[in-house]
């Protein structure tokens, strides 16, 4: 199965989670309000409903929709 083009990465010890599409670095969200929106600027419409589809996102190192520091 082929590996999900958005990616949101473990918290970072400060908190946030860097997200990426297609590996190009989309920034720092604190929220999913932030991902949302890095998704929007990257051409990517009605991002808040593929949050949970593990076709188009894969959330790494810790539970999806958590974004305090670690």
């Amino acid at each position: 199965m082929p590996a999900a083009p958005i990616v949101v990465h473990r918290v970072s010890p400060s908190g946030g989670r860097r997200v990426t599409a297609r590996g190009q670095i989309l920034g720092l969200a604190r929220s999913d309000r932030d991902v949302v929106e890095f998704l929007r600027r990257a051409g990517i419409e009605d991002a808040r409903e593929l949050l949970d589809d593990p076709r188009a996102v894969e959330w790494r190192g810790g539970r999806a929709h958590e974004y305090g520091a670690a």
